[in-house]
């Protein structure tokens, strides 16, 4: 299930001020909380996306509220087996994101705005892109479940030539980051882990 957080309408709600800028960490604070308390709602296993095409600016504070603590948080646990994606971005906000996550060796998976913006601009239509740090074999693993739309680790281990433990490893971390799916299948008689995309 996919569920879309337009921060526009958060801002209006949560602070009123008539802008559609994420600008200074109080903001952004205020933002974060929102969100937490809404995801908190969520189902798990929701896709939370959360939709910047009607936001302006985003300076680097606010991108360390919203962004990097959210995801840090997601990481730690703290909202179950949920998954958080960036969707409408233009190129200047994903830079600004961009800088925050990496300054923490973070990622997560993103949209950009596409122009004319769809209505709405979830999941579906543009191609993801990892925002943020992610070491280069991770990259590479990543950048075949999105060609593909999922994999096992033996395929994996087939398409790369890898060790099965190896492949099992870049499936696991990337699902530790939450910047795939994990799903449980029936193959050959038993059961084996999916990743699929977001």
């Amino acid at each position: 299930m996919a569920i879309t957080y337009n921060l526009y309408t958060l801002l209006k709600e949560e602070l009123g001020n008539g802008s559609s800028d994420l600008v200074t960490r109080p903001t952004g604070q205020a933002i974060r909380e929102r969100i937490e308390r809404d995801i908190e709602k969520e189902d798990d296993g929701t896709v939370i996306a959360l939709d910047f095409s009607k936001i302006g600016i985003v300076d680097y504070s606010c991108a360390d509220e919203i962004a990097a603590k959210l995801i840090s948080r997601l990481l730690s646990g703290e909202y179950g087996d949920r998954h958080i994606v960036l969707t409408g971005l233009s190129e200047n906000q994903k830079e600004n994101i961009e800088v925050a996550l990496e300054r923490k060796e973070l990622a997560v998976m993103g949209r950009m705005r596409r122009q004319p913006p769809l209505n709405p601009p979830l999941l579906r239509g543009t191609k993801g892109v990892v925002i943020g740090s992610l070491n280069k074999y991770l990259s590479d693993t990543l950048e075949l479940i999105l060609k593909k739309g999922k994999i096992t680790a033996k395929e994996l281990s087939y398409k790369m030539r890898l060790e099965p433990n190896a492949s099992g490893m870049r499936l696991l971390n990337l699902h530790k980051k939450r910047l795939v799916k994990r799903v449980e299948k029936t193959a050959d008689g038993g059961k084996v882990w999916s990743y699929e995309r977001i």
